[in-house]
């Protein structure tokens, strides 16, 4: 099984989505094969199941948009189901640890996610983590056949069923949507605790409250992802009012990649950047800038990228 990497931690977007039809995801395959090899620590997908026709609602924060944002495709892009891909990476890699962010939980039969996220835990020795979060499109939740309104309620309990599933030989669970006793579910997840769970959101109640109950583990979003040096306190704050821990918490962050006038990446101005947000608290440095190219290609890239980093964290 492999063990959480050693903090701070490189975490790279897989672009398992396109706004047209790319033909073929070789270059992504690639990519992830290239990330495994050069020693990057994470590699995230993201997830749509159907979309609406009205994407504007993305730039709505009222409903769990972010304030100006764009989608990155229209309603017909291409969208790649995460668990499926990670699947087909875990195939190809060895030890990069695979993240869903996020995966809308929800939308899944808890029973089911249960189950995926447990084989492919085993499957791939370990790698295994879902961040969830609860989304901001209805008409997703619409075509599934679930309120958009109670998305929250739901979230937390297919989150509270998986873990019971994943946890208890003899699994029983009571809750206004679903009731089940002496229901076995094999294999487990190899990882202790079953798969680890990053949550999403802003600093809120609710947000504060999942942290709590089902790991110290937080992807901030909207405003809060902006300001880090602010929102990380308060959120360790409103764990701790909800009962949880905040000990070994980790927080994603972006990672502020510099470039060159010519578009390079420039390594040491971007490393330059990085003990303030360790600081602040950031445990996670992600990027989705660095695009897929020839295996070669991102495997000199990423190789160098890796070795600045791991340098300029003290790793």
């Amino acid at each position: 099984m492999t063990e959480l990497p050693a903090l701070p931690q490189l975490t790279l977007g897989l672009r398992s989505f396109a706004a047209e039809d790319p033909g073929s995801w070789t270059k992504m395959l690639d990519f992830a094969r290239a990330a495994d090899v050069a020693g990057v620590d994470r590699l995230v997908v993201s997830d749509h199941v159907v979309f609406g026709e009205h994407l504007e609602e993305y730039a709505k924060p009222e409903t769990g948009g972010i304030a100006g944002g764009k989608q990155p495709t229209g309603p017909d892009g291409h969208w790649l189901e995460p668990l499926t891909t990670l699947s087909v990476v875990a195939g190809m890699t060895s030890r990069i640890r695979l993240r869903t962010q996020i995966i809308i939980a929800a939308l899944r039969r808890p029973v089911v996610l249960a189950k995926s996220a447990a084989t492919l835990d085993v499957l791939s020795g370990g790698r295994l983590e879902l961040g969830v979060g609860v989304g901001w499109q209805r008409a997703e939740y619409e075509a599934a056949g679930l309120p958009f309104d109670g998305r929250g309620r739901l979230l937390d309990h297919t989150l509270d069923v998986c873990q019971t599933l994943w946890r208890d030989m003899r699994a029983k669970y009571v809750s206004p949507e679903l009731e089940f006793d002496a229901i076995h579910q094999m294999p487990k997840p190899l990882q202790p605790g079953g798969v680890p769970i990053w949550t999403s959101g802003t600093v809120r109640n609710t947000t504060a409250r999942r942290i709590a109950r089902y790991g110290a583990r937080w992807i901030p979003w909207g405003p809060d992802a902006a300001n880090l040096a602010e929102s990380i306190p308060r959120m360790k704050e409103a764990v701790i009012q909800e009962g949880g821990s905040v000990e070994g918490f980790q927080v994603v962050g972006a990672l502020p990649v510099a470039r060159t006038d010519a578009g390079a990446l420039d390594v040491p101005t971007t490393m330059e950047r990085l003990p303030q947000l360790i600081a602040c608290g950031v445990t996670d440095f992600i990027d989705f800038s660095i695009l897929p190219k020839s295996y070669d290609e991102n495997l000199a890239e990423l190789s160098n990228f890796v070795v600045a980093f791991r340098q300029a964290v003290g790793r």
